[in-house]
């Protein structure tokens, strides 16, 4: 075999195993998926005032992909709140084309403020400002229900006995009736011109501003009205 043959040998092979490697050559796309999550937590999370923090994102595939831009379109559960371990989908394009659907799951913690017992509170007891704190807690399945201001408590009474050290929820509190059934009661109408009071008796209980049934007796009526004080409420007119 002379020199000629031989070097065109070897540029044809040259040609054939080395070529086809470079023209399909791959990066990996590892960290730019990550970024791609990350940020969708981030505008999913940024207007409700949460401190938030991914704690974990775990990739099962390898993520080698071909050269050139890659966009990423995340698809989340659409009932997600932004918070929690839950599983996504990372779709990959180049060029309008999906090259990759990748599976991928994350462990997100969120913080929020929320009023939190300093000690127990029996259930009935009105509680005070001396019972409470603001505090940061972690989201939880629960955490629609928590009452995130102080002034929402504060002057309630409890429904139930509220252990200490845990933030307190809407449906543990109620407002302090000044008004019960059977309660004799002033009914006031008036408007810019007129001025009617009568007496009435209430049908059923309820705190300030409360909408409560109460009957005329006078007429016999009965007739919702709103609680104005402990012995007041007031009919449209």
């Amino acid at each position: 075999m002379n020199r000629s043959v031989f070097l065109a040998i070897i540029f044809f092979l040259t040609i054939t195993v080395f070529l086809p490697a470079q023209s399909y050559s791959a990066i990996d796309r590892d960290q730019e998926v990550r970024e791609a999550v990350s940020a969708f937590v981030k505008a999913k999370t940024s207007s409700m005032g949460w401190d938030v923090k991914i704690r974990r994102i775990t990739i099962s595939d390898a993520l080698k992909f071909p050269e050139g831009a890659v966009e990423y379109e995340i698809v989340a559960p659409q009932q997600w709140e932004g918070w929690g371990n839950i599983s996504i989908a990372v779709i990959a394009r180049q060029k309008e084309k999906v090259i990759r659907n990748i599976p991928v799951r994350i462990d997100v913690e969120a913080l929020a403020e929320a009023v939190v017992t300093l000690r127990q509170i029996d259930i009935g007891a009105i509680i005070s400002a001396a019972d409470l704190v603001l505090q940061k807690r972690e989201i939880t399945q629960n955490s629609h229900l928590a009452v995130r201001k102080l002034d929402e408590v504060i002057g309630k009474k409890a429904r139930t006995t509220l252990k200490a050290n845990q933030p307190v929820r809407a449906d543990q509190i109620e407002k302090v009736p000044l008004i019960k059934s059977g309660q004799l009661v002033t009914i006031l109408a008036e408007n810019e011109v007129m001025k009617i009071s009568v007496s009435g008796k209430a049908r059923s209980s309820g705190a300030e501003g409360d909408i409560i049934w109460v009957q005329n007796l006078t007429s016999l009526k009965e007739i919702s009205a709103r609680i104005i004080n402990a012995t007041t409420v007031q009919v449209a007119f």
